[in-house]
């Protein structure tokens, strides 16, 4: 029962004392009137009491200054509260409503990889969950949606409807997203260990962009037209020995009737005859020649056409390895102008590197005393400093603090001279107990569910179907090459079941 019902329940038994005076209220005796009094102004049971003495639930605030572009969300389970932080530090803060008993918001971390701005379930009987941010495939997101007080989703995250179309006019796809089990907060951090950007590299990163993808584009070119060249030099040369085998033909009958001349030629009795026969056999020796003439070309014709296709065949072969050569070289170089993800896994012992959604590097990695925990630690970096980037950590599981845990790992220097030069605001690492969760795919960020909570809302649903989708405001493709283009506007073709 709710604290109104309670309060509602003692006011009825006060009333109840009252009935019977006000009924017999001019033979009352002096002690009945005491009675009524103490009924009165007794306190309340202690469960309404203590309903009572319950801190407020959070309301939405504002930072009093211009906020800046949102690079994280954290939702605290426990206080079910959801805050925004820019680069300078909180900017909005609302009360949400997160996944009841048996079907709980999962704890761990996440980010935005789908928004639309009209959304409707076709799994909960068309339920509208307006401006949904999606923060795993198979169906958890943040939306707009009624809050009791207390956790009442199915897994989701509900936020105040106008806070909800607030906040989606100001995130981009890639936002992370904290879901912690208690209260957390980012807190200034720094350490040499941290990604340091070099000034020259990004400074010479775009062009560098721009060049190779130039070059990835004309390699492309080549590569379809050296591929359309070999297939038309494979077609010449799969029909060079028909015609070979025509003149092989024709030659051979020829070369009978030659014979058959010469024989004739030799059985003839007179002059006359002989003479008719020679000139005979001499226009049959004149046409074998001629053939054998025309055989040898065509074969060396064909010849000539095998040895073409098959330098064609090379060349295409070479062309086309040079555009996937390119092309790498050149998604490399735009990905180098997005910021970087890092996560290091206890449980897998492995180092992960994303940019852009896209995996780049997955190595082996060695940390001191692998059988203790480590804890979950997200280090991000919020902006750029003189120094580099200004980071902050935000832990949201037991184990180490966030500078035992980076003491812990050593990034091989190799993946630091590929990843570092080039890092940008909104870069991160992250370090934890836990493997990569089933819901991270090419279509996400990294997806880390803190095992040792309920994830009852992750667990009912079935991974998505993998199929491309586009963002609330009309963009498709993967990651955040779809988060700076276009104006607002637009709805998700793609409805997945949840």
């Amino acid at each position: 029962m709710n604290m109104p019902n309670r309060t509602a329940k003692w006011n009825r038994e006060a009333e109840s004392a009252i009935e019977p005076v006000m009924a017999h209220r001019f033979t009352t005796a002096p002690f009945a009137i005491a009675a009524l009094l103490t009924a009165l102004t007794a306190a309340p049971p202690a469960d309404a009491a203590a309903k009572l003495a319950k801190p407020a639930h959070p309301t939405e605030t504002t930072a009093p200054r211009d906020a800046g572009d949102p690079i994280m969300a954290i939702v605290s389970i426990q206080s079910q509260q959801m805050t925004i932080y820019d680069a300078d530090g909180w900017i909005f803060r609302a009360p949400v409503s997160t996944g009841i008993k048996g079907r709980e918001t999962p704890a761990g971390i996440f980010s935005v990889v789908e928004k639309d701005k009209d959304h409707h379930s076709n799994l909960y009987d068309d339920a509208w969950m307006p401006n949904m941010e999606r923060i795993t495939w198979s169906g958890i997101a943040l939306h707009g949606g009624p809050l009791p007080g207390y956790a009442a989703s199915h897994g989701c995250i509900r936020m105040p409807y106008d806070f909800a179309e607030k906040l989606f006019g100001k995130t981009q796809i890639g936002m992370r997203v904290i879901i912690a089990p208690g209260d957390a907060e980012p807190v200034a951090f720094s350490d040499p260990k941290l990604f340091v950007p070099n000034a020259d590299a990004l400074a010479a990163a775009p062009a560098r962009a721009e060049t190779l993808t130039r070059e990835a584009a004309d390699a492309a070119k080549a590569a379809d037209e050296a591929k359309t060249a070999s297939a038309a030099a494979a077609r010449e040369a799969a029909a060079a020995p028909a015609a070979v085998r025509k003149l092989e033909m024709l030659k051979a009958q020829a070369d009978a009737e030659l014979a058959f001349a010469e024989k004739m030629l030799a059985a003839a009795k007179t002059d006359q005859d002989k003479a008719r026969i020679e000139d005979a056999r001499q226009k049959v020796a004149a046409k074998a020649a001629d053939l054998g003439t025309q055989l040898d070309a065509a074969k060396a014709d064909a010849q000539a056409k095998r040895d073409a296709a098959a330098a064609a065949q090379t060349a295409a072969k070479a062309a086309e390895a040079k555009r996937t050569e390119t092309a790498a070289a050149a998604r490399d170089a735009k990905l180098a102008l997005e910021p970087v993800s890092v996560f290091i896994s206890r449980k897998n012992k492995k180092l992960y590197v994303r940019r852009g959604f896209q995996a780049t590097i997955e190595i082996p990695i060695a940390i001191r005393d692998p059988d203790k925990p480590i804890g979950t630690h997200i280090f991000t970096a919020m902006a750029r400093a003189d120094t580099g980037l200004r980071w902050t950590a935000v832990t949201i599981d037991d184990g180490d603090d966030a500078k035992d845990a980076l003491d812990r790992i050593t990034i091989p220097q190799d993946v630091l001279d590929r990843i570092a030069p080039t890092a940008a605001p909104r870069s991160s690492l992250i370090i934890s107990d836990e493997p990569p969760n089933r819901e991270q795919n090419y279509r996400t960020e990294f997806i880390v569910v803190l095992n040792n909570q309920p994830q009852g809302g992750l667990a009912i649903r079935k991974p998505a179907a993998d199929v491309v989708a586009r963002d609330g405001y009309g963009y498709y493709g993967n990651g955040y090459a779809r988060q700076y283009g276009g104006p607002y506007g637009g709805t998700s073709y793609y409805y997945p079941r949840w």
